[in-house]
């Protein structure tokens, strides 16, 4: 749907959104919402599948295990296997390649979220929501394709894939730090700001009388990393320093979550906030400083995430680049669960919607299902899911996976995988089943030509 027919239908009924009541008929406790429940949107960048302590990590995250502990845990959880992607689809509910956004978008890529595109934020505040983000954007590099254009009421972070977390420059020396997409100057370290603006929002700058959507995608785990000693000192017994230095980020970023749960709790929000967080990718396995940050001012790291026990990294279509830590919690609204069929990132949007209790128009061709069902016994509905990045292309039916080694179908190998029986990917049955090779790849060919590249 156009954004702009899409605004005029909705400021029609405008009037009364925000106390509209919902069905909640699929949610543990099946009775009308009287009003819409604030969403919290946590995103990590990089953290791999086994850097969090509730998957048995020695890394420290009591925050995200409190909640997973009381939530809904989503034990499947899949995105795109790098960042620009990924929250191209957490903020549109579609495959990212169809706007042609296939890596990380930098200075010269040409693909920008485009604008007539009725975001997640855009939805939300249809409905009568304040909207804001403090964190990477990293979905345009200017204010003229900064989150302002895109549906947020509020913007704060930086424009840019990577940051120095002190002076908040890009690995070139742009400058990318902004409030409301204007640039600025700020001291301290990106995770304490971005954190800092985050309860501010909370307790000052939103407008109380409005439920509220706050994105908040921190700048960490990923590199360049540094922190503070007191963050370093918690792991004695890792000997290896750049591992270290990742584990401490996190637990870092995982204190800050607290601190914005904390003023949840304090401002009698909690009771009616969802929150979700997830990763944005799998981890990256090392990283080589190079010229980078004026000189090899941060040294190389040869240790960096885990993706135990699943094959590959970031960039990668293999499990560990797509299969991340994910949850959903409501404190008394969504009981305790584990959900283990598969889910996506694309299907964040349908899902907020649906606790909303609204439907959204077959003309905004949302490509993610709403997993809400899930919560109460139900199962995901049978389909395709696909991804393409700048380098490689995916397609999964059910258990098979077929992953094309190339950037186009006429280049390159393929690959196939039982996921049910061979979850690591260890065995390529590329040769011993053509057929089911052959149908993937009509499938794979057909997903390609609905991409606008």
């Amino acid at each position: 749907m156009d954004r702009r027919k899409f605004i005029e239908n909705s400021m029609k009924g405008i009037a009364g959104l925000a106390a509209a009541p919902a069905i909640m008929s699929l949610i543990a406790c099946s009775e009308k919402l009287t009003e819409n429940p604030n969403i919290l949107l946590i995103v990590s960048d990089d953290t791999g599948w086994h850097d969090v302590k509730y998957h048995g990590s020695e890394i420290k995250t009591p925050n995200i295990d409190k909640l997973v502990e009381e939530g809904v845990e989503l034990n499947n959880f899949h995105v795109s296997p790098v960042c620009s992607p990924t929250r191209a689809a957490l903020l549109t509910g579609r495959h990212p390649s169809r706007f042609g956004i296939l890596g990380p978008i930098s200075g010269g890529s040409k693909s920008t979220l485009p604008k007539e595109i009725v975001t997640l934020p855009e939805f939300l505040r249809s409905k009568g929501y304040n909207t804001a983000i403090t964190g990477k954007w990293h979905l345009g590099l200017s204010k003229e394709d900064g989150p302002l254009q895109h549906g947020f009421d509020y913007s704060y972070g930086y424009f840019h894939g990577q940051i120095d977390p002190y002076t908040h420059l890009y690995k070139d020396g742009t400058k990318s730090w902004h409030r409301n997409d204007q640039l600025i100057d700020e001291k301290g370290h990106a995770t304490d700001l971005i954190t800092n603006e985050a309860i501010k929002f909370i307790t000052d700058i939103r407008n109380k009388k409005k439920p509220f959507f706050l994105y908040v995608p921190y700048s960490v785990p990923h590199i360049p990393l540094k922190e503070e000693q007191k963050w370093l000192d918690m792991y004695p017994d890792i000997t290896n320093e750049s591992r270290k230095l990742y584990a401490a980020a996190m637990t870092h970023m995982d204190d800050s979550i607290g601190q914005i749960i904390a003023t949840l709790n304090e401002n009698g929000l909690t009771d009616n906030t969802i929150i979700i967080y997830m990763s944005d990718n799998g981890a990256q396995k090392s990283w080589k400083s190079g010229p980078n940050y004026y000189g090899n001012k941060f040294p190389p790291a040869d240790v960096l995430g885990d993706n135990t026990p699943w094959k590959g990294w970031k960039t990668e279509l293999y499990q560990g680049g797509i299969k991340v830590p994910a949850l959903i919690y409501w404190k008394n609204k969504f009981h305790h669960t584990k959900i283990e069929d598969v889910t996506t990132v694309e299907d964040i949007y349908p899902t907020i919607a649906k606790v909303l209790d609204e439907k959204l128009n077959n003309e905004m061709n949302i490509e993610g299902k709403s997993f809400l069902e899930c919560m109460n016994g139900g199962k995901m509905p049978n389909r395709i899911l696909y991804w393409r990045t700048d380098k490689v292309m995916a397609i999964r039916d059910g258990d098979w996976k077929l992953i094309h080694l190339g950037d186009t179908l006429d280049k390159g190998e393929n690959e196939l995988y039982n996921l049910k029986e061979d979850p690591y990917e260890e065995n390529n049955l590329i040769k011993q089943f053509p057929k089911i090779a052959e149908e993937l790849t009509v499938e794979l060919e057909r997903q390609r030509k609905l991409d606008i590249i």
